[in-house]
């Protein structure tokens, strides 16, 4: 039995599925840092105004949401969480989106809601487990532990939950007829994106042999 030409080892497909892994977790840091600015930007916009002397302590501005903080709070969330979605669902897992839109938006504030729940958990063992009452505990633990646990457990839902379709493939598409050559390219790119071998590549082998 011969090898198929540009058949992958063991370790080259392990290497494959680190690469995509290292590339979607920079992807989904960067995200991560626009949603930050955007909540907490939005959230000082709304309630102290436009100057960022105010946000200095060096000059009294009122923003539009001054006297109902926690509605500017919700808002600055909100908006953040859908900046978040869009920036990984378009770029960061985009070779896993879902077809169904309103399924996968679901499923992924559920799990932000999640997330937030975890760092909210760290910082209530910290004040009323441990009795630590700091500014400096309650940082460690709902801004340090709890958002280091809690963005963890986001990465992992988005990609193996939240980001499980394919958007760019048809699942059971034949590939013939308008496009059908365009279906193969996109599942063969899909599947070396996830250090796998395309199914070409496996139907070769199997004819060889």
């Amino acid at each position: 039995m011969t090898s198929a030409p540009g058949r992958k080892g063991p370790l080259q497909r392990v290497r494959g599925m680190l690469d995509v892994l290292v590339r979607e977790l920079a992807k989904f840091g960067i995200v991560g840092v626009i949603a930050f600015v955007v909540d907490v930007g939005g959230y000082n916009f709304l309630v102290f105004g436009p100057h960022i002397r105010s946000m200095l302590g060096h000059e009294a501005t009122v923003g539009v949401m001054h006297d109902i903080p926690l509605r500017a709070k919700i808002l600055s969330v909100s908006v953040a969480t859908l900046v978040s979605w869009l920036g990984n669902r378009y770029w960061t897992f985009r070779h896993r989106r879902r077809p169904a839109v309103a399924h996968e938006l679901a499923l992924f504030v559920l799990f932000n809601v999640v997330g937030m729940v975890i760092a909210v958990a760290c910082l209530g063992f910290s004040r009323y487990a441990l009795g630590l009452h700091s500014q400096l505990a309650d940082n460690i633990s709902g801004n340090g532990v709890g958002l280091v646990l809690g963005t963890l457990f986001r990465f992992w839902t988005y990609r193996t939950i939240v980001f499980r379709g394919d958007a760019l493939t048809r699942v059971g598409g034949s590939g013939k007829g308008p496009g059908g050559r365009g279906r193969r390219k996109r599942t063969s790119l899909t599947e070396r994106r996830n250090g796998q071998r395309p199914a070409s590549d496996r139907n070769s082998a199997k004819i060889t042999g």
